[in-house]
């Protein structure tokens, strides 16, 4: 991986889905882990700031790795650019037809 890596990771998280950017993304030494680190946000100083990339930024400040379970991941891309990193809806939420494998989030 060079320095100009960008990757684009989508996964759920509860019962939403989270779109972030980072520099590095593998498979951690913690069997069915995928390791994101070194997350990329867009500038603090910009006059717009998109609500959802605000709370993902203070949802993972003071972070230098997260642990994503493998079956909550649904794409990983490596990009030439950043977009916006955000939280959507996820249709698992709206109604029960589409599911991972196992969700530890079921009740």
């Amino acid at each position: 991986m060079s320095d100009k890596d960008i990757y684009k990771v989508i996964f759920f998280n509860r019962d939403d889905i989270y779109e972030i950017y980072a520099k590095n993304v593998y498979e951690g030494d913690m069997y069915g882990f995928i390791i994101i680190e070194d997350f990329i946000f867009g500038e603090k100083s910009t006059v717009l700031i998109d609500p959802s990339e605000e709370r993902l930024r203070n949802e993972f400040e003071g972070v230098n790795r997260t642990f994503i379970p493998i079956h909550e991941v649904i794409r990983i891309d490596q990009v030439k650019k950043r977009g916006i990193a955000k939280i959507s809806s996820s249709p698992k939420k709206n109604n029960n037809n589409v599911s991972t494998l196992y969700s530890p989030h079921k009740k």
